[in-house]
């Protein structure tokens, strides 16, 4: 199966690029835009936890939203505020958190909503439902900065997000050897064998880049990469990722 964001198709093919916006002001924001824009990724991810003052007022998050899309016409975007626990740059509480993303549902910020699994879960199947009502594509997330949990854990988390009703499940963590790459590899595509949805799976920090551009061979279906400023370790240049994948791609 494949799921359509805006003008893309990701689970077909090879991993689909994203690349991050990660200005702290709206001047950044858009400047930031414009460059990504010119980089003809497949798409950008606005990292709204980055903007303090947009979080803070939600009628300012609201038309810089606005101007981003007029500026990056059909560039699809993914909408995340990253929390804190799970690498984000701003604190927020509980409430706060699912109050914010139902804001960006509600209006359409984006074209797809980062939701993270490890909130209150009747309140994220509710987000999700919402999002679906106004044709919102959801990525559900799961951060993990300090290890790469077992493979039995990681497969149970990506399929969780499945049952949770998530479009595309997404698990991200921190290798401390090689024998954490290959797990996580492992555990990538033993789920996308299984599940109808694609995935997306990564292992950070350089000893993760390997899982970074091997997408299609493993069963994940986007990968992250920078233009300018990164938004997590290990992450290669847009460039770099683009030529990087085309050397694996499966004929």
């Amino acid at each position: 199966m494949t799921v359509k964001i805006r003008n893309i198709d990701l689970g077909t093919g090879l991993p689909k690029i994203a690349v991050p916006n990660v200005g702290s002001n709206e001047a950044e924001i858009l400047t930031s835009a414009k460059e990504i824009a010119q980089a003809k990724p497949d798409l950008m991810e606005w990292r709204i936890d980055y903007y303090k003052s947009g979080i803070e007022d939600l009628t300012k998050l609201t038309a810089t939203a606005k101007k981003l899309r007029e500026l990056v016409g059909e560039l699809p975007i993914l909408v995340t505020f990253r929390t804190k626990n799970e690498g984000g740059v701003l604190p927020l509480t509980e409430d706060k958190y699912l109050e914010l993303v139902e804001t960006v549902i509600i209006n359409r910020l984006g074209d797809a909503v980062d939701i993270e699994l490890f909130h209150d879960e009747n309140r994220v199947k509710h987000l999700v439902q919402l999002a679906h009502d106004y044709n919102v594509v959801v990525i559900m997330s799961n951060h993990d900065f300090e290890k790469v949990p077992a493979q039995d854990v990681i497969e149970f988390r990506l399929k969780k997000m499945a049952t949770l009703g998530a479009d595309i499940p997404k698990l991200a963590c921190m290798p401390q050897s090689a024998g954490d790459v290959l797990r996580l590899l492992s555990a990538t595509d033993s789920v996308h064998k299984v599940l109808e949805q694609p995935i997306i799976t990564m292992a950070m920090g350089d000893l993760g880049k390997v899982s970074r551009i091997a997408g299609q061979v493993f069963g994940s279906c986007l990968s992250f990469g920078a233009v300018g400023k990164s938004s997590a370790p290990g992450q290669l240049s847009i460039r770099d990722l683009r030529e990087a994948e085309k050397f694996l791609e499966l004929k």
